[in-house]
């Protein structure tokens, strides 16, 4: 028996569900302008998981693939359009959007892509320029 909590999730119209378990490797916020465009937001929430933790539980012949670059896959209901999570298959982690797991609690550690942000918030996280130096990216951190 595994003691790691397993946090459910669903599109907009329930007909896709997803499973992420145990915890997030990290938690924040996205100001990319590709997730921005495809959050229809200035901002996107995110929680990232090794892809062995995030399953479907139902509807998965139900979901819609987009891929605009080789670093993200996005996924969505093919009934309702309610977007459920992204795979970075160079970072070897999966987004599951904060906003469909309604029990975890969403505790941001950093900012990512703070460069190309429209909505500048304070509140004293890190704020990447682009993603942490682990990740790929340059590590370098902006100022609020």
């Amino acid at each position: 028996m595994s003691d790691n909590k397993v946090y459910k999730g669903a599109c907009f119209c329930g007909a896709v569900e997803v499973t992420a378990t145990g915890e997030p490797a990290a938690m924040g916020y996205c100001h990319c302008d590709s997730c921005r465009h495809w959050s229809a937001g200035p901002v996107n929430a995110f929680t990232l998981w090794p892809p062995a933790a995030v399953k479907v539980t139902k509807g998965e012949a139900n979901i819609g693939s987009f891929a605009k670059t080789p670093k993200s896959i996005r996924k969505w209901c093919k009934t309702c359009g309610g977007h459920l999570l992204t795979e970075h298959p160079a970072m070897g982690l999966t987004d599951v959007y904060a906003a469909i797991l309604p029990a975890l609690g969403f505790k941001p550690g950093l900012h990512v892509f703070y460069e190309e942000t429209v909505l500048h918030i304070h509140d004293e996280l890190p704020k990447q320029k682009d993603v942490p130096k682990e990740l790929g990216g340059s590590g370098i951190t902006l100022a609020e």
